[in-house]
């Protein structure tokens, strides 16, 4: 998206910031374990080409005191708690784990466009962001910041044009895959996932990943 505006905020989203009905959602984190890696940065969009970029700093690093370890960014954690706001994630399932091991929320309600396009594009295995941006909406993004380090005081602008990239596009996306959902006739079966998914994230953060509880 050539002419998108990003909106870099520090510790939490700016008062009176409203995104809507539906808005997307990433994080980006220190590493892959939401026990020992920290949140670095949430992404947010509306779908209207603009990104929001909280940098969740510690204490060290100038952000305001943790209460019982938990970041406190009351507006952020309201938003992603509303009821009434739907958050649009790529690959969810860590997403909602991180949030709720770092702000303590549980993230709801939820769809997400890795497990729509697993469920609908099953005559392929490419159902990462980028593939699934080029393929459905024309759209090249860039993966080179992924392994980054999030944690440093001061993001690039490489690198904040990298998260805003995993939110700008998502509307757009679930919007392609909304629609093969239901001329499948799965889009039912769709938002049963996306109500586990919460669950999942919790079930994660346990141990839960592996042995899979579902498993025999």
């Amino acid at each position: 998206m050539p002419n998108a505006t990003l909106h870099l905020h520090r510790d939490d989203l700016p008062e009176g910031l409203s995104l809507g009905p539906v808005v997307a959602v990433d994080t980006e984190t220190m590493g892959l374990n939401p026990h020992r890696d920290r949140l670095c940065l949430v992404q947010l969009s509306a779908g209207d080409g603009v990104a929001h970029l909280v940098q969740i700093r510690p204490p060290e690093l100038g952000g305001p005191p943790r209460r019982e370890g938990l970041a406190d960014c009351p507006r952020l954690r309201a938003m992603l708690a509303d009821p009434g706001t739907v958050k649009l994630f790529h690959f969810a399932r860590f997403d909602v784990a991180i949030l709720r091991q770092a702000l303590g929320v549980e993230v709801a309600p939820v769809r997400c466009t890795k497990v729509a396009a697993k469920l609908v594009r099953t005559f392929t295995d490419r159902h990462g962001l980028k593939e699934l941006c080029r393929e459905l909406l024309g759209v090249e993004i860039s993966k080179g910041q992924q392994t980054s380090d999030w944690g440093a005081p001061e993001l690039s602008p490489e690198q904040l044009a990298y998260a805003a990239s995993d939110v700008l596009h998502l509307h757009a996306l679930w919007e392609r895959l909304e629609a093969l959902l239901r001329r499948e006739g799965r889009l039912a079966l769709a938002e049963e996932c996306f109500r586990f998914l919460p669950a999942r994230g919790a079930l994660d953060l346990l141990g839960y990943g592996d042995p899979d509880i579902f498993a025999h």
